[in-house]
């Protein structure tokens, strides 16, 4: 009987297995956390009392129920949505710009069939700006940019921006090294440009799938607009920083109604968009 082969997927099995042993081992014997206290009878009074507010209970003003709260809710929406239109076209412009150099089959030349000398440099240069893009949260993105300018939604768009350009460029770069490099081969070797050789060549065969990414990280943004908002970056998010502040628990309510209506919406123009492009 044949022996089965020790791969790497067995051995990332084995690490998994080891990782999920070790972090209970640390929670539970070294930490010695008790997952009994986590249902005591303070917190579930506790978690009564917040769930209880959510929906009104012992509330004397309900702001769900306000057509004031709904006005004000509706005007934080609008900005919210303005907030991520304008983060998700900041970070898509500047991919597009970026993402061709930044594809190693284009930096080696076995794409375009002409390599240059200083190619391997900008694909450096690129990717390590995609690293350090992604690798600053939103959150400290927000603060940096906020300390620099006032707060408001713009400050808000950019820090986003400059957080998802690097996980879009990186994405949308794997795409075109993925992509069937024949067609736009033929291109080149028919003496076609990198502008020609990425309108015709590159952009109808990734597009489907940069369009699938742009969106994915549209509605992804939509939703960390509630972080960047606890620094001040406005929208729902700022709102809601100071609705929990003040316990205001039904104000709770409505923002995160607001919030799911966005996420809905997001997720319909993803659908039809797809649908359209394919």
């Amino acid at each position: 009987m044949r022996k089965p082969k020790f791969t790497f997927l067995t051995f990332s099995v084995y690490v998994f297995l080891f990782l999920i042993a070790a972090s209970w081992y640390f929670v539970v014997g070294v930490e010695k956390a008790s997952l009994i206290e986590l249902f005591s009878r303070e917190n579930l009074q506790y978690a009564g009392k917040f769930f209880k507010g959510l929906v009104g209970v012992g509330e004397e003003k309900i702001a769900f129920l306000s057509k004031d709260s709904w006005s004000e809710a509706i005007k934080l929406t609008v900005e919210t949505l303005q907030m991520s239109i304008m983060a998700i076209g900041f970070s898509t412009v500047v991919m597009f710009l970026t993402v061709l150099p930044a594809a190693r089959n284009v930096a080696d030349g076995t794409l375009t069939l002409s390599k240059k000398w200083y190619s391997f440099l900008l694909f450096g240069l690129i990717r390590i700006s995609y690293i350090f893009s992604r690798a600053i949260p939103e959150l400290v993105w927000a603060m940096i940019v906020i300390f620099i300018f006032k707060p408001g939604i713009l400050p808000g768009a950019i820090a986003l921006a400059l957080h998802n350009f690097g996980i879009l460029g990186k994405l949308c770069a794997e795409v075109i090294e993925d992509t069937d490099s024949r067609p736009i081969r033929n291109l080149a070797s028919a003496g076609a440009g990198r502008m020609q050789i990425l309108l015709y060549g590159v952009l109808p065969s990734v597009l489907p799938q940069f369009l699938t990414y742009i969106l994915y990280r549209w509605e992804v943004i939509m939703r960390t607009t509630i972080v960047v908002g606890f620094v001040g970056a406005g929208g729902l998010g700022q709102q809601f920083k100071l609705s929990m502040s003040f316990f205001h628990y039904t104000e709770i309510t409505l923002l995160l109604v607001c919030y799911i209506v966005l996420v809905l919406i997001a997720d319909f123009l993803s659908e039809r968009s797809r649908y359209f492009v394919k």
